[in-house]
């Protein structure tokens, strides 16, 4: 009965170290596995915030290309650059001091008054104190 306990012992022995190979394997594949997951992980939230970077990229492409093809945009590049202008609309253009014409005597000396006054000045001249 000795030997065949000596053979069991073995046996058991052998069938131990087995299961310690097949469950350090196991932990092996785990750990690889959870690394990989970890590393997609990884990669699917760098999409993701690439695709929210594009995502807002293309909103403000979208805003633009609606406001330059807006008609406001165009009348205002109409008015800007083409000097067009809307029926029942008038240009009022104030001339600078420096950008001397050939005028009439009488708005010469109108022209040197006006020419120490600013802006805002020059509007409220002409809208307020009108000489009719």
């Amino acid at each position: 009965m000795a030997i065949k306990l000596h053979q069991t012992s073995r046996l058991t022995k052998l069938i131990i170290v087995g299961e310690l190979i097949l469950v350090s394997y196991l932990l092996y594949t785990l750990t690889v596995s959870v690394y990989k997951s970890y590393q997609i992980d990884l990669i699917v939230t760098e999409f993701e915030e690439e695709n929210n970077r594009i995502a807002e990229e293309n909103r403000k492409k979208t805003e633009d290309f609606e406001y330059y093809t807006s008609e406001n945009y165009i009348e205002k590049i109409a008015k800007q650059n083409l000097g067009l202008v809307n029926p029942g609309e008038e240009v009022i253009v104030i001339p600078l001091s420096d950008q001397k014409e050939e005028v009439l005597p009488s708005v010469n000396d109108q022209e040197n008054e006006l020419s120490d006054l600013s802006n805002p000045e020059k509007w409220y001249l002409f809208f307020f104190d009108r000489q009719v």
